[in-house]
C-alpha cells in the first residue's frame, strides 16, 4: 500500500511516498520538499502572514498533485509547530483546504514528540533500554524519555532554530550579547522539564533526531549522508561547545560554504546549536547518537500498526 506522508513544518513542506507493509521498514520511494521558513512569516501578532498562507497553500497544493502522481492510496497531512501557534491557525487550515482539497492535521507538541519516539524506538529496538530523545526542529524542541514504545514522559517547547532566530538574532553574525541572552532564556525554560525527565534517572542511550542535530553532527565530523544511514554518527557536548565558539562568529553565507550545511540552514544553526547545547547539559547528556528516524516515520509506523487493507 502506497502511503503519501505530506509534513509541514516550520522550515520546509516535505512529502515523501513509501510502500508501507506491516513489519517491514519505510523506505522512502519517493522524496520532495521545498523550503518555506514559516515560523519567519509571522506577524506582529503571531498570525501567518498572507504571504506565508499563499506560500503553504501553493506548497500543499504541489504536493497533493504529486503524491497523486505517484500513486499514493492514502495521504496523510500534517502540520507541526509553526501553523500550531499561530493565532489563526484554524483560518489557514480552512483556506488550505479549500484551495487544495487537503485538510491538515495539527500534531499537538506532546504528539510529535511521542511520534518521533516510537520511530526511535523501532530503529534502535528494545536492546536499547531507557531511551531519551531530543529533536530540535524550526519551531520547537521535542524531549521525550522511557523504556516502551511509548515513552513515559514527553515534553514541546516553543525553542526552535528558526524561532529564536528570528526572535532573538539582528545581525548576521548574531552579536555575543544576543547569545549570552539567548542562553539565559533556554536555560530557563529547560529547567523544569530536565528537572522532570531525570526523575526517570540515567538513560541507557540518549540520542539526536532531526536535520539540526545530523548538520551539527557532521559540523563535529560525522560521516556524510552519503555514507548511509547506518553509519553511527554522534555528537559529543565538547564537540558542540567548541563549534558553537567557531560559527557564531562566522556570518549565515561563511557557514553555507562549511561542508555538511546547506544554505537555507545556515543562518538558524547558531541558535540550534544553542539550543542542543542547552538541552545535553541540562540533561547530563554528553553525547548523542543521531538517528536516521524521526517524525514522518513514527506517523507511518502508527498508520501500520492500525492495520493496512
Amino acid at each position: 500500500m502506497r502511503l503519501g506522508v505530506l509534513d509541514v513544518g516550520s522550515n520546509t513542506v516535505h512529502l515523501i511516498a513509501v510502500d508501507a507493509r506491516t513489519g517491514g521498514h519505510p523506505t522512502p520511494m519517493s522524496n520532495w520538499r521545498t523550503p518555506l521558513r514559516l515560523v519567519e512569516l509571522l506577524d506582529d501578532t503571531g498570525a501567518i502572514s498572507d504571504k506565508g498562507v499563499n506560500k503553504l497553500t501553493s506548497a500543499v497544493g504541489e504536493a497533493a498533485e504529486l503524491a497523486e502522481k505517484l500513486g499514493c492510496v492514502e495521504l496523510m497531512p500534517f502540520a507541526t509547530s509553526a501553523v500550531r501557534s499561530a493565532t489563526n491557525s484554524e483560518a489557514v487550515l480552512d483556506h488550505v483546504e479549500q484551495e487544495t482539497g487537503v485538510r491538515l492535521n495539527i500534531l499537538s507538541g506532546e504528539e510529535e514528540a511521542r511520534q518521533t519516539f516510537l520511530a526511535v524506538r523501532r530503529w534502535y529496538g528494545w536492546s536499547a533500554g531507557r531511551i531519551t530523545n531530543l529533536d530540535i526542529g524550526g519551531g520547537s524542541l521535542e524531549i521525550s524519555s522511557g523504556s516502551d514504545e511509548d515513552p513515559d514522559m514527553a515534553f514541546s517547547l516553543d525553542l526552535g532554530a528558526g524561532r529564536l532566530t528570528h526572535q532573538w538574532f539582528d545581525t548576521d553574525p548574531p552579536g555575543r550579547k544576543k547569545i549570552n541572552l539567548l542562553r539565559d532564556y533556554i536555560d530557563a525554560e529547560l529547567i523544569e522539564p530536565a528537572r522532570q525527565i531525570r526523575t526517570l534517572g540515567p538513560e541507557r542511550l540518549a540520542v539526536g533526531t532531526s536535520k539540526t542535530f545530523r548538520t551539527l553532527a557532521r559540523l563535529t565530523g560525522a560521516a556524510p549522508s552519503s555514507a548511509g544511514p547506518h553509519v553511527t554518527r554522534t555528537l559529543t557536548a565538547p564537540g558542540l561547545r567548541q563549534l558553537i565558539a567557531f560559527i557564531s562568529r562566522m556570518t549565515a553565507a561563511d557557514r553555507a560554504e562549511l561542508e555538511g550545511i546547506s544554505a537555507d540552514r545556515s543562518h538558524q544553526i547558531v541558535a540550534g546549536a544553542l539550543v542542543a547545547e542547552a538541552a545535553m547539559r541540562a540533561l547530563e547528556i554528553e553525547k548523542v547518537e543521531i538517528c536516521p528516524w524521526a517524525l514522518r516515520e513514527g506517523v507511518i509506523f502508527t498508520r501500520i500498526d492500525k492495520g493496512l487493507e
